[in-house]
């Protein structure tokens, strides 16, 4: 087991994307859009980057210290199903423009700023502490089952 996925979080973000026509009113030329991206974050310890001194057992084999690497966050997951254009105003020139073009208005950049504010709302969140506590509760009963009676698990304090 390299890596234990301890922990998932569920956001929702608002993202507004205007586009602004310099010296014209937006009725004329200009574009804003009010998105709501919803997704997860999941939260992981990787046990693939423990060196031989991670884990220290005494020499009675009763108690067992060890020191975890700190929680990382996956990239979000957007859901595409709970994701959604809130509102959308547009100037009389983009209607037409839009109108007349024969490809569709992509909402790309939409998707690409959701994720990113999922990522920021992510890590300004308590979902690494949590997935530090669960990954230190399953080490804790594991070693525990396999006879330890003292366990100690420790993660080096957040920068």
């Amino acid at each position: 087991m390299a890596r234990f996925q301890a922990a998932s979080g569920e956001f929702q973000v608002v993202v507004d994307l205007e586009r602004d026509a310099r010296f014209l009113p937006d009725a004329i030329r200009g574009e804003r859009t009010l998105f709501v991206g919803a997704g997860t974050v999941d939260a992981y310890v990787d046990f693939s980057g423990l060196s031989g001194d991670a884990v220290t057992v005494s020499p009675d084999r009763t108690s067992v210290t060890v020191r975890l690497p700190r929680a990382a966050l996956e990239k979000p997951n957007l859901d595409n199903k709970r994701s959604y254009v809130f509102a959308r105003q547009r100037g009389i020139t983009n209607r037409i423009e839009e109108f007349l073009s024969t490809k569709p208005a992509s909402q790309q950049e939409l998707y690409i700023l959701a994720e990113r504010k999922i990522a920021e709302a992510a890590a300004a969140s308590e979902l690494r502490g949590r997935a530090e506590q669960n990954t230190r509760l399953m080490l804790e009963n594991l070693l525990k089952s396999l006879g330890f009676t003292q366990v100690t698990v420790t993660v080096p304090p957040a920068t």
